[in-house]
């Protein structure tokens, strides 16, 4: 062998086994029991004990029939998990030996060889524990005893004088949804939900490394290193940086060091229709005595984010600023997307963010009742331009603020800032949602009879975690670019006038208050950060909640079992009688239910967009579901659109045209959300038979000076607009254009409800393109197209203007579309 190549090669070995290394303990041959039981069953690492008794036949799948109700028991009872592994003279040769755990749920006890290592009571947290003196060489037995969340969450509320709603969940870190929420099941799990490692290393350890942006400018971008480094002895160090290397002195223990970093003529990270989510990669490595240790790499975007809230004339402004310009937040809500949480893959979570840029969306909420998602989410998010507002997992109840509970919570939200700040999507921190609220307006301490001190506790347990336990938390483990921080969101409960004026903004007025939609016009706050409305999942998504073929009815048991609003079919049914003939096909039903719900938050939107820059953001309730069920999402459990979604993508357009009817006129409006300005538009005003001739043609020009992107232009007077006309037999067709009279968005408006339409049958004909592309056409307007079958389209419920037809890409071949409009359930 060649000399230099034999030196390369050993080099190369040198540096292999100097370098920290770690093993993945969750392949190892797991096995799980009910403690009180004797013989063990085969288990999965990362996985949950539902899954596990799934997978060994001792329960049903609770998504199906009524099973849910038939698996409440595991939550009562206590599981050991174990497994053995193998350890060589080598490894055991490492200086340090870590057990490293990425996720329990929740109370545990860790034995190594039959000794207690340690006791966990939080899901959210890491676990590092040294176990070199713990382990030997051949065969060790690793042993995690999982103690009732329930029955430990029972024992904790006994400590506290009064009783917590939804008690014991509060008392609990662990995901809230579990224990049951308006769209889920009640599913209280236990078990490894995440990676299970062996990490060893030898000399220093590069234990976290957060990357500080101080300066951002067209030339450069000044960046701040700051890496905690463990070492085993003091001494000098390599610390390399992309290839740039710097001499260190570092001490005994923990150190946390600092340096510079420079990326000249800097590409920006842009949100979701600004621009592209430009990258950079950072590899962070340590040397000590000529031998790399270790290293890590970071992926990361260069751009700016303020939250700007300044008092007006109308109360205070609430809207991101982005690389230094104001972004209208077009977006939703996150809910975890199973109740199972390790089955969530990340083709998965890559299919749903996808989803949600392809909607034209540029801001996420993670909902505080679920989980810090996996680092796939984030990764999603940043290549697809789509901030993040993060919630910390506390929703809707009274927390306890003792000691114990406050240090709990501190180390939850430094393992999730460690793990989630270098993030360019992740925008702020938001403390929880609806905590505030549920102290101050849901009458919890008279429907329980607190006394005065016993109020008094819960709104200091409040302060204690929301003013000074998490931000102190921010401000310590955090870099100042990433510490954007939002106590509780909303801000101010829907009853209150002032949740109009100032911070976000949860309007339930429609749903819960079963208010019309059109009240979304009057209660537009300054930023929505929740409302919604129920629909449907797709049939195909339906028809999964069966073992068997299923019995498609609304009385059907297994249907209202996955129905979790205590009134939703009735609400349902209230509002589709105002806006559309209820049909009493189950088919059909459920093509209503998704076409009311999409014409709700359609509603909403653009009235939120209309009163730009007022409004400066619109986050609705919610994107995805974490079982079949009839909820608020846009996006069912098995990812079928439902009307909603092709609705939300129309509507989130960055450039379009909008109307709004107000004391017999209608006003009209080209809304932009793009970096550049709108220039010398009109909007071309056509009004249509339903057989598609022309009633009226005008143009209305604009009145005034364009401002923050939005244009509004003269109003015109209905009648005159529509002359001899009757209302239910025409709807307007809008085009926006800009001075060389190119189309820059299009709309139609109806002027009377649905159900009041009076529409002509449509000859609806698909010609097929090829296995991908289908071609739509109708002789006369077919209103609200659905295209029928398994797979998502490039477009769905839509209307089809007559005697025009409309390309359809098909995500995946089918062999059969069908088709129906809203003429079919209007004949019943």
């Amino acid at each position: 062998m060649n000399k230099i190549l034999l030196f390369s090669f050993i080099f190369i070995l040198t540096l292999v086994n100097a370098q920290s290394s770690e093993r993945n303990l969750s392949s190892e041959n797991w096995k799980f029991k009910n403690s009180k039981d004797k013989n063990w069953l085969t288990a999965t690492v990362p996985g949950t004990v539902h899954l596990d008794l799934m997978k060994n036949k001792i329960i049903p799948d609770p998504y199906k029939d009524e099973n849910e109700k038939k698996v409440q028991w595991i939550e009562n009872e206590d599981w050991d998990y174990q497994t053995n592994f193998k350890i060589s003279s080598n490894e055991l040769k490492n200086q340090n030996i870590e057990l490293v755990f990425n996720g329990l749920d929740t109370f545990s006890e860790i034995y190594l060889n039959g000794k207690l290592i340690q006791s966990t009571d939080n899901m959210f947290r890491k676990w590092t524990i040294p176990v070199k003196q713990n382990l030997k060489i051949g065969e060790n037995i690793l042993q995690i005893k999982f103690s009732s969340a329930v029955n430990v969450g029972k024992e904790l509320a006994k400590k506290v004088p009064f009783t917590t709603p939804e008690s014991p969940r509060s008392y609990v870190r662990k995901a809230q949804y579990q224990f049951g929420w308006d769209w889920g099941p009640r599913l209280v799990t236990a078990g490894i939900w995440k990676d299970v490692k062996l990490n060893f290393w030898n000399q220093a350890k590069l234990e976290n490394v957060k990357i500080e942006q101080k300066v951002l400018t067209e030339q450069k971008a000044d960046l701040n290193i700051y890496a905690d480094i463990v070492a085993d002895k003091e001494g000098k160090c390599l610390f390399s940086i992309n290839n740039t290397i710097n001499t260190i002195q570092l001490k005994k223990g923990k150190n946390t060091i600092s340096l510079p970093f420079t990326i000249d003529n800097p590409k920006l990270w842009q949100p979701n229709g600004w621009g592209d989510p430009n990258l950079y990669q950072l590899k962070i490595s340590l040397q000590k005595d000529s031998k790399w240790i270790d290293e890590k790499s970071e992926r990361i975007g260069l751009r700016t984010v303020e939250l700007i809230q300044e008092k007006d004339e109308k109360g205070k402004s609430f809207y991101f600023k982005i690389n230094g310009n104001s972004m209208y937040a077009k977006g939703t809500n996150w809910i975890p997307s199973d109740s199972f949480t390790p089955r969530i893959t990340k083709e998965k979570y890559q299919k749903l963010i996808k989803d949600s840029k392809e909607a034209n969306m540029n801001m996420i909420r993670v909902w505080g009742g679920g989980i810090y998602e996996d680092d796939e989410f984030y990764k999603a998010c940043d290549e697809n331009g789509i901030l993040v507002w993060q919630d910390f997992m506390f929703a809707g109840s009274f927390y306890p603020s003792d000691e114990n509970f406050q240090k709990n919570v501190e180390f939850e939200v430094r393992d999730q800032i460690n793990r989630l700040q270098n993030h360019p999507s992740l925008a702020l921190w938001c403390g929880n949602n609806e905590v505030d609220e549920a102290i101050v307006n849901w009458g919890y301490q008279k429907q329980f009879k607190y006394s005065k001190e016993d109020s008094l506790q819960v709104w200091k347990d409040y302060k204690k975690n929301f003013h000074e336990v998490i931000p102190n938390a921010i401000k310590k483990y955090a870099t100042s670019d990433k510490s954007i921080y939002w106590p509780s969101s909303p801000s101010i409960g829907w009853g209150n006038k002032e949740s109009l004026t100032e911070g976000d903004s949860h309007y339930w007025g429609v749903w819960w208050g079963e208010q019309p939609f059109e009240i979304f016009n009057e209660k537009v706050p300054r930023f929505a950060s929740e409302y919604g409305f129920q629909g449907m999942p797709t049939l195909g998504t339906t028809k999964s909640m069966f073992s068997e073929t299923p019995d498609l009815s609304l009385q059907n048991g297994t249907i209202k079992a996955h129905e979790k609003h205590s009134r939703g079919w009735e609400i349902i049914d209230l509002y589709m009688k105002r806006d559309y003939i209820i049909p009493a096909d189950f088919v059909k039903y459920n093509y209503v239910s998704q076409l009311l719900q999409a014409r709700g938050m359609q509603v909403a939107i653009e009235a939120h967009r209309r009163a730009k820059p007022y409004n400066m953001g619109t986050l609705y309730w919610q994107l995805n579901d974490c079982w079949p069920v009839v909820s608020w999402a846009s996006i069912d459990y098995l990812g079928n659109w439902k009307a909603l979604h092709y609705q939300i993508k129309r509507s989130f357009e960055n450039q379009v045209v909008l109307t709004e009817e107000k004391d017999d006129f209608l006003n009209f409006y080209g809304i932009n959300d793009e970096l550049k300005k709108f220039e010398d538009i009109k909007v071309e005003i056509q009004v249509v038979g339903f057989n598609g001739k022309v009633l009226n043609d005008l143009t209305a020009v604009q009145n005034g000076k364009t401002l923050d992107g939005i244009v509004k232009f003269e109003h015109i007077e209905i009648k005159n607009l529509i002359k001899y006309s009757n209302k239910n037999e025409v709807f307007l067709k809008l085009t926006l254009k800009d001075k060389n009279r190119k189309i820059i968005a299009q709309n139609n408006h109806f002027l009377v409800k649905p159900k009041d339409l009076k529409l002509s049958k449509p000859t609806i004909k698909i010609k097929r393109i090829s296995s991908t592309e289908i071609e739509v056409s109708t002789d006369v307007l077919a209103k609200d197209v659905y295209l029928m079958g398994d797979t998502n389209f490039s477009d769905n419920f839509f209307d089809l203007l007559p005697k025009t037809s409309k390309r359809i890409t098909l995500f995946k071949p089918l062999e059969k579309v069908e088709v129906m409009s809203l003429w079919d359930t209007m004949n019943n």
